[in-house]
């Protein structure tokens, strides 16, 4: 699991209707799931009090367990002190869920697609950056190549649960100053697992 780990273009402020799922015996999927299913999967998580007290808090650093997501998709449940947070980054070609099993955290996303290769620096256009309160029980899925940043601004810990399909091959992380972002670094699963 990376120093700050993968996280979360839909938003959903209310919960959605069960998605019926087909599952095998074992509870997985037959087949790769669709963003609703692991929107489906991470709220189910969010709300197994057995799960979420099983992660280890830590005062100043976040804490993570990685869980076993549908269809063969990444999950992790992460622990976020107050003050802490990811710093821009996306998914790259995965998609994925997430959603505040309690607590609240903040996302800051950018609302355009990035050319995926071929740059260091990008200037951003004006009425790219959205802004999102993420309180307990409200999540939200993203798409491929969605870039964002996730903290919690709040004086309480926050937990969160979060799934990627395909898992995630890799990860770029980004320093924005202004609306000036550049690409800092790659890292690949072997630098988090």
């Amino acid at each position: 699991m990376p120093a700050t780990p993968p996280q979360a273009a839909a938003p959903l402020s209310a919960p959605s209707p069960e998605v019926p799922v087909t599952s095998t015996p074992e509870g997985h999927f037959p087949e790769a799931p669709d963003p609703q299913q692991l929107l489906d999967f991470v709220r189910r998580a969010a709300t197994d009090a057995e799960l979420v007290a099983s992660l280890p808090l830590d005062p100043e650093e976040r804490t993570w367990l990685r869980l076993e997501g549908p269809g063969g998709s990444e999950a992790w449940l992460i622990g976020w002190p107050p003050g802490t947070g990811t710093g821009w980054h996306d998914h790259a070609e995965s998609f994925g869920a997430f959603i505040a099993a309690s607590g609240e955290l903040t996302e800051n996303s950018l609302a355009v697609r990035l050319p995926t290769d071929g740059w260091k620096t990008l200037e951003l256009a004006e009425g790219v950056d959205r802004h999102r309160t993420i309180a307990a029980g409200k999540g939200r899925f993203f798409g491929q190549q969605h870039v964002h940043e996730v903290l919690n601004e709040t004086a309480e810990h926050a937990i969160s649960v979060h799934a990627y399909y395909p898992p995630l091959p890799h990860l770029r992380r980004y320093s924005r100053s202004g609306p000036v972002l550049r690409l800092e670094q790659v890292e690949r699963p072997e630098d988090w697992q």
